[in-house]
């Protein structure tokens, strides 16, 4: 602001008009599913794959989460939320493996895995103490409160020491306070303000002979199947202490940046420590052992007990404490409160135990017999092997246990209105050939939401667990289908149909279809996967599952969810405006401009902006009585851009030259000689 002195008038610019509406993005997943390790019920933003298989491990053939997000990196996604979900029964729920750490009076830290899961059981930690400080007590006063050292190099205020002299029993202090000119060390801070916990008088000692002074500090070797994954040095065991272990490596998931201010996710550690101290104050030394590595034990997945609560959470009421809050936020509840989320997909929503996850066996190698070396391929397994330590296995679950998750889906988005649903088929629908695809049909019968679309069939990839043998899986589309929307916003926009673009990671579909069976599936709405000779697998299909014809197409949904949230956040400065003829203008001015620049981008039909959308904010829909009640309403036509789904050619002779016309007239003529 100027700094005014002299009496006078001065000018300043200001902006009258409102306030800009700027759009949302709409590439932004959240899977829920199964991971082998990872925080359980917590929403984590994932950026890349590397930094997926940080946080929640590598492929895992209990479920389908990891093959999800790989798919939807591989097509084009650029970030995503994952949450991670698990069985949380006392008895048979999810828990991390743990070690105890010990000194000679009790019970020290508990070190446990920094997530639950069996993967903690290849664990394993070892310490050592250092002793960066080493010198000798000269002096001390008459009291004990403080001693005079020959060095102070590496010692500061809650400096964890250890106190000996020949013949006197060893003691264990934290110092108080460092007067670095006059070389002392505090016992007893001189400001009783600042006093610790510890600070006693020194005078165990006979002060007539030296006095050995060692800082005490730890450090602390991880390994994960006898390989080292994490070295920490300056572990202390004092709270006040910067090193103080349980404070370094405690579990967070977030952490505020200190230059900008923002929280950001913090990459998780391997492990974890508590205090467990049963006296706060006792200061002895943890029993270190350096040829003893410590093993973790008794790590669960958490995944013999899961059930579809597991998925869907409960729902929370208004009164709800955050104890009751924390038991009901489970799975699909936890991305409600998740803003940017605008894609939702449940790739383990048909988890299957590893026996019956689909799996296909490569083709056979038939060696040519004009080729005199044979064929080193070797036959595919009759199972998966997940690592050295298979862990738990899920239960099966079927198409009760499906709907329920899939409804839960959709209920979700119809009532948050900012996301939208990509349904998985049932495995019964696509692993059985028999069937066809009535299964599929009756599945689709069973919902109507304009929020959700249902793609069929699976798609097969080739195996991460088994990369040698060229076993092939076959995996829900999902992951596969919101990395190509993701891509599709973000590179054509959210008004592009997305369709007809060709799948990455995917070798083929589960089940073939001609073209009567692609026409039946996509009249009622189930977007078909299809391989289109030369051009590799594509999705053949852009609709909802919703029987309104003017909510048919995928993206004219989301076109017109994504106008939503940009307004309704665009336009909260206009709440407690003054209810005037100012307010509406400003109002309707930036509803306009935001419609403007969308007409421009293309994401409406119309030619002219009046032919794409109107704005109506005046005395007409806003009479008195609306006005009395403290309401604004701002009525807003929209001609969201519809895709071509057929393409019509006609091809004749005319005279002597060649006519090609689509359904609604000429697109040009061609001469033909004679």
């Amino acid at each position: 602001m100027s700094r005014y002195g002299a009496p006078g008038v001065y000018y300043q610019s200001v902006d009258a008009g409102a306030l800009p509406v700027t759009p949302f993005r709409t590439d932004i997943t959240g899977f829920v599913g199964i991971a082998s390790r990872g925080p359980v019920d917590t929403a984590v933003p994932i950026e890349s794959w590397r930094q997926f298989s940080t946080w929640f491990g590598e492929f895992s053939g209990a479920g389908y989460l990891a093959y999800a997000v790989r798919a939807f990196f591989e097509n084009g996604g650029r970030r995503c939320w994952v949450v991670r979900v698990a069985a949380k029964d006392p008895a048979t729920g999810a828990t991390a493996a743990t070690v105890e750490v010990s000194s000679a009076t009790g019970s020290v830290w508990r070190v446990s895995a920094s997530s639950e899961g069996t993967w903690g059981n290849l664990l394993a930690v070892s310490f050592r103490e250092r002793n960066p400080a080493q010198t000798y007590l000269t002096t001390t006063n008459a009291d004990g409160a403080w001693s005079t050292v020959t060095d102070l190099s590496h010692i500061a205020r809650a400096t964890h020491v250890r106190l000996s002299q020949s013949g006197r029993p060893t003691t264990w202090r934290v110092i108080s306070g460092v007067d670095p000119h006059e070389r002392r060390v505090y016992w007893v801070h001189p400001d009783a303000r600042r006093r610790l916990a510890y600070d006693s008088p020194l005078t165990e000692f006979d002060p007539g002979r030296p006095v050995l002074l060692q800082s005490v500090e730890y450090t602390a070797i991880v390994s994960q199947a006898a390989r080292i994954v994490r070295v920490y040095d300056g572990l202390t065991m004092v709270p006040e202490s910067d090193n103080y272990a349980p404070t370094r490596l405690a579990l967070r998931v977030w952490a505020e940046d200190r230059s900008s201010g923002a929280v950001i996710p913090v990459a998780p550690e391997p492990i974890v420590v508590d205090d467990i101290r049963t006296d706060p104050i006792d200061l002895t030394g943890i029993a270190v052992d350096p040829f003893a590595n410590l093993p973790f034990r008794g790590g669960r997945d958490g995944l013999t007990s899961l059930a579809v609560g597991d998925f869907i959470g409960e729902p929370i009421a208004v009164d709800d404490g955050p104890m009751a809050v924390a038991t009901k936020r489970r799975g699909l509840r936890v991305l409600e409160s998740i803003g940017e989320v605008a894609l939702l997909a449940v790739p383990d929503a048909q988890v299957r135990p590893v026996g019956l996850n689909p799996i296909v066996a490569p083709p056979p190698c038939i060696p040519d017999p004009c080729v005199t070396r044979r064929c080193g391929a070797a036959p595919a397994p009759d199972f998966v092997t997940i690592d050295s330590e298979p862990g738990e296995l899920p239960p099966t679950f079927g198409n009760a246990e499906l709907y329920r998750i899939q409804a839960e889906m959709i209920q979700q988005c119809e009532h948050l209105r900012d996301r939208f649903a990509l349904l998985d088929a049932p495995l019964d629908a696509v692993q059985n050939p028999m069937f066809g695809t009535r299964a599929v049909t009756e599945w689709r019968s069973r919902f109507d939401s304009q929020f959700a679309a249902l793609y069929f069939p699976w798609i097969r990839v080739l195996d991460p667990l088994q990369p040698s043998t060229g076993t092939i899986r076959n995996v829900p589309p999902s992951g596969h289908v919101a990395g190509l929307v993701a891509a599709t916003d973000l590179d054509r926009g959210v008004h592009r149909a997305p369709a007809n673009q060709r799948l990455e990671w995917a070798l083929d579909a589960t089940a073939g279809m001609n073209d009567e069976q692609h026409a039946a599936l996509n009249e009622i709405g189930v977007n078909a996967i299809r391989m289109a000779v030369g051009r590799g697998l594509r999705v053949q299909g852009a609709r909802t599952i919703s029987s309104d014809p003017d909510w048919r197409f995928i993206n004219v949904r989301r076109v017109v969810t994504m106008i939503e949230k940009a307004l309704e956040t665009g336009l909260q400065w206009a709440v407690f405006e003054p209810n005037g003829t100012l307010t509406r203008a400003r109002a309707s001015m930036a509803v306009t401009i935001f419609l403007l620049g969308l007409h421009s981008a293309g994401l409406f039909a119309g030619a002219t902006p009046e032919e794409s959308f109107f704005v109506r904010c005046d005395l007409d829909n806003n009479p008195e009585a609306e006005r009395e009640l403290g309401r604004l309403v701002i009525e807003i036509g929209l001609a969201p851009v519809k895709p071509f789904e057929f393409v019509v050619l006609r091809v004749g002779r005319v005279r002597d030259s060649l006519e090609v016309t689509d359904g609604a007239g000429s697109f040009g003529t061609v001469a033909m000689g004679v």
